[in-house]
């Protein structure tokens, strides 16, 4: 049987040397562990479109650009995920977590302080070696 990939927008929030990071639910997949905003890419949406829906309705922001950073495929076993992982700096708003999730403003060298899904090891690889 063909695992389905669930593609997800995700956005690297950045303003200066900080990326915006949040917590997520205990009860969610990977619970209990931060993450770059962002969610699934509906059926007939850009990754864009994607990512402008998500982060409005996670952390409150209006996005007017992204820049693509990298796309990671990497299977949990009990499912497959495609991030789309982009750099989101031209925004308007406050970012907080807007579903009452923790969430935080992040110096680019304090994310190793973190425990993030395994995916997201490569995204903080990427990060750091296109900012540092």
């Amino acid at each position: 049987m063909t695992k389905v990939i669930i593609n997800v927008a995700v956005g690297v929030i950045k303003k200066n040397n900080n990326v915006f990071i949040c917590k997520r639910a205990d009860e969610q997949h990977q619970g209990g562990l931060w993450e770059f905003p962002g969610g699934k890419v509906e059926a007939g949406e850009s990754v864009f479109q994607a990512l402008k829906r998500e982060l409005l309705e996670e952390v409150g922001l209006t996005i007017h650009s992204s820049s693509e950073l990298i796309t990671i495929e990497h299977d949990y076993g009990d499912k497959c995920v495609r991030l789309n992982v982009h750099v989101v700096s031209n925004f308007n708003g406050q970012a907080h977590g807007a579903e009452g999730q923790p969430s935080e403003w992040v110096g680019i060298d304090e994310l190793d302080n973190y425990d993030f899904p395994a995916a997201n090891v490569e995204i903080i690889s990427a990060i750091k070696t296109k900012y540092n």
